[in-house]
């Protein structure tokens, strides 16, 4: 299994990120993708890429940091995007519900990474939230010209899930689905996504398994309880663990060309 949304560059992992990338590989992890949310911890997730086995990285500018795109950015990217650790660009994309960003600033970021994306023929690592409609109108005009995307951390409706589906993007699915108070809507809608078009992730240190057996101590999530996410998706989907763990690590060597 291959965990496709770690934040390895938080601060909340700066004391043990060692022991945690260690644990996630004892615990049957076999790949890990570190997002990249702006420029310093795009450049900081490659090094830690290039520093652990079996790991690659995003980069990119996160609607949160939209503000910060200037003229350079996407020089910056550009280069970052040649070593052989990037796998994608972004996380890029919008979010008008929390608007850290004006709307204007997040479209414009978020159009310059899927020029960036479309130049360098790499898939598109993707956020939008209550931004649905907005997110499609920029990103049709350049489905054509990109090799893929994932739309990470999906929470939408299924109407949503089906929009993106039929444009081909793959959809990321978290411990938010484990969530018996805000993930229900997306349990209900897990058997309609198609298998090959399903990736699994824990967006760590963030979403947090509500649903563990065994409540860790902290609430800080980790990429070692990934197995767990998968054994529910799984369970909620009517499928055997090890089918849907087989048939994600595919899309994952599919949709970013790694090898693991």
């Amino acid at each position: 299994m291959f965990d496709i949304g770690l934040n390895l560059t938080s601060s909340q992992f700066a004391r043990d990120r060692d022991e945690v990338v260690d644990r996630a590989f004892a615990a049957g992890v076999k790949g890990l993708l570190l997002t990249g949310t702006n420029l310093e911890e795009s450049q900081q997730a490659q090094q830690f890429a290039q520093r652990y086995a079996r790991c690659w990285s995003t980069a990119g500018v996160h609607p949160h940091d939209s503000s910060q795109w200037t003229s350079g950015s996407a020089e910056a990217l550009y280069a970052l995007a040649q070593t052989e650790q990037v796998a994608a660009i972004g996380e890029c994309g919008l979010d008008f519900n929390r608007n850290f960003s004006t709307p204007a600033e997040q479209e414009r970021a978020f159009t310059a990474q899927l020029a960036l994306a479309a130049e360098l023929e790499m898939p598109v690592f993707m956020h939008c939230r209550d931004a649905h409609a907005r997110f499609l109108a920029l990103l049709d005009p350049w489905l054509d010209k990109l090799p893929g995307g994932v739309l990470h951390c999906f929470t939408g409706s299924r109407e949503e899930a089906q929009d993106c589906l039929d444009r081909g993007l793959y959809l990321g699915i978290t411990g938010w689905v484990c969530d018996e108070r805000r993930g229900l809507a997306l349990r209900e809608l897990l058997p309609h996504i198609p298998a090959d078009r399903l990736l699994i992730e824990t967006d760590a240190p963030y979403l947090l398994p509500r649903d563990m057996p065994q409540k860790p101590k902290s609430r800080r999530n980790e990429p070692a309880y990934l197995g767990h996410i998968l054994e529910r998706v799984a369970h909620w989907r009517g499928e055997e663990t090890e089918w849907l763990e087989a048939q994600t690590d595919d899309n994952v060597r599919l949709l970013f060309g790694v090898q693991f």
